[in-house]
């Protein structure tokens, strides 16, 4: 997007999808009355986001210190992986739970926000929160989400980053975890070690079950999420119909009132007009 301002282009991506075309072709028109016909072009080059994107890009433009983080968090996620840190690693997966789901409400939030009109329980928050997710595996997808450029959600196809397998040395007959000391510059290369790749073929196997089974679960809760949207759709609508039939009987209810206030004067002036007659018929038959 060279050449296009960011300030351009946060305001086309924070704007909603609908109404993308139309701002970027007002652009395009002002770019080229201003003489400018190659940033016209760049501008034209803009494509129109989803809106899983368009949520995804709010949260980079409208809450950036939350979207930084997160990529912090990945890359603490990523180190705590790599060294097989389990303590950290599970407290990690905890603030990364915590971190995406308060991502995902501020998503729905923000989208309401930008466009009262919206269906709260139409947004594709599953794949805001599998974006969200990938950038927590993913350095390229993080960098993509601190830009506030998605033009498409991203899903990642595995899960966290493979450990390296630890490579065991066969001394003695036993197999035993040992660690290489590097070279000493100037000094005789060391024999070159045994290893066991049967250790590291299962070491290998077992990686990628668990993957697998970790892939398998986060597919059953996006799909439990998905079920939740749908109740919680279902449930707002109820709500609102609810709340409908409320307001139409309390407008009811204050027609009812007037009428009664209504009728109760007329009853007075009745009763008034009665006494008043009466009162003239007592008269005449006393004279």
């Amino acid at each position: 997007m060279a050449g296009v301002s960011d300030e351009l282009a946060d305001r086309l991506y924070a704007a909603p999808p609908d109404g993308f075309v139309a701002a970027r072709d007002a652009a395009i028109a002002a770019a080229r009355a201003a003489g400018d016909l190659a940033l016209a072009k760049e501008i034209a080059k803009l494509r129109k986001p989803t809106i899983a994107a368009w949520l995804v890009n709010l949260l980079a433009l409208r809450r950036p210190e939350l979207v930084a983080e997160l990529v912090e968090l990945a890359g603490a996620l990523r180190s705590a992986q790599r060294e097989l840190r389990g303590a950290d690693l599970r407290e990690l997966s905890t603030q990364r739970r915590a971190a995406v789901a308060a991502l995902v409400a501020s998503a729905r939030e923000l989208a309401v926000e930008a466009d009262p009109h919206v269906d709260p329980a139409k947004l594709p928050l599953a794949e805001v929160e599998a974006t969200l997710t990938a950038a927590l595996s993913d350095v390229d997808v993080a960098g993509q989400l601190l830009q506030g450029r998605l033009i498409r959600p991203v899903v990642y196809a595995g899960f966290g980053e493979v450990p390296r397998p630890q490579l065991r040395l066969v001394t003695g007959g036993a197999a035993t975890a040992t660690t290489i000391a590097p070279a000493t510059p100037g000094a005789e290369p060391p024999d070159e070690p045994e290893v066991d790749v049967a250790a590291v073929r299962r070491e290998m196997a077992a990686a990628r079950t668990a993957q697998k089974r970790a892939e398998a679960d986060l597919e059953r809760a996006v799909a439990a999420q998905d079920d939740g949207v749908r109740i919680l759709g279902k449930l707002e609508a109820e709500i609102a119909e609810l709340e409908r039939r409320r307001a139409t009987a309390e407008e009811e209810l204050s027609r009812r009132k007037l009428a009664r206030r209504a009728a109760e004067r007329a009853v007075s002036a009745a009763r008034r007009r009665f006494g008043d007659a009466q009162a003239a018929v007592e008269a005449i038959d006393e004279s």
